[in-house]
């Protein structure tokens, strides 16, 4: 399977400036081959513009998830839609199981080549070393993998690299590829880059880190970019610096397959 992995430029508080972009790529990476392509967290407002959530939040059947749905169909492509603020409420009142009856999340949504929702994951571990993410935002309590087309895919936002238990959660429900958008700011880059490395190592998976790319000045920050694919070996198939840029890699359940049959170490555990 083809997997485009978007590093976008993002521009605090302009939706339509990131979702004009974000549709600009996916067309690209579409007419490049891509069959998955997964776009970074909270492209759309960018993720230190705290004072944009609540004005650009939106429920799973609003229209900023209908455009999303729009473009993996429109492109022929599972979108990986890297996670934006949902309004729960909204959400709540059209029937879908959310963590809290009101608030905000921090929502990725998997989307197939019609268009069809196949999952919905919110961003577990909410980033509280300061940043305000944490007072804003309600803490997802679900975890599932998507079959897409014969891969399993699992699904987790930036901070939860941290946390090695969610990996091993997703490896329990046969995920093959944990797709991770990320706005990951520097000075942490070498953090970003073991911590992604690691939990392919640890899980004998494909791993996707989808990072943004851009500054944010009134949080002094900067995205590091540098996303990356690696193989289940932690072997690095396409790797970025920190500018916009598009990555491409081959995903191949079978080669996963040899390498754990070859190398069964999560067949050691003790539980």
């Amino acid at each position: 399977m083809h997997l485009a992995v978007v590093q976008l430029e993002i521009t605090p508080g302009e939706p339509e400036t990131n979702l004009s972009r974000a549709a600009e790529a996916v067309a690209n990476a579409a007419e490049t081959g891509a069959d998955l392509v997964v776009l970074p967290e909270q492209f759309v407002v960018g993720f230190f513009a705290f004072d944009a959530y609540r004005t650009h939040a939106a429920g799973l059947d609003e229209r900023r998830f209908e455009r999303l749905a729009e473009l993996a169909a429109d492109n022929n492509i599972g979108l990986v839609a890297g996670t934006t603020v949902e309004d729960l409420a909204a959400s709540a009142a059209a029937g879908y199981d959310v963590p809290a009856a009101e608030g905000y999340a921090n929502t990725a949504v998997f989307f197939d080549r019609e268009g069809t929702r196949r999952g919905v994951y919110r961003k577990h571990h909410l980033f509280g070393y300061e940043s305000t993410e944490a007072e804003l935002l309600v803490a997802g309590n679900s975890v599932g993998v998507v079959d897409f087309e014969g891969l399993s895919v699992g699904m987790t936002t930036c901070y939860d690299l941290r946390f090695p238990e969610l990996y091993r959660e997703l490896l329990e429900k046969g995920a093959e590829l944990i797709v991770v958008p990320s706005a990951w700011p520097y000075p942490r880059v070498e953090h970003w880059k073991t911590l992604g490395r690691a939990r392919a190592i640890e899980n004998l998976c494909y791993v996707a880190t989808a990072n943004g790319s851009g500054r944010f000045p009134a949080a002094d920050s900067q995205l590091c970019g540098r996303s990356t694919v690696y193989d289940p070996w932690g072997t690095t198939l396409a790797g970025s610096g920190e500018e916009p840029t598009v990555l491409h890699a081959e995903i191949d359940p079978q080669h996963l397959e040899s390498i754990r049959a070859s190398f069964p170490a999560v067949d050691d555990r003790r539980r």
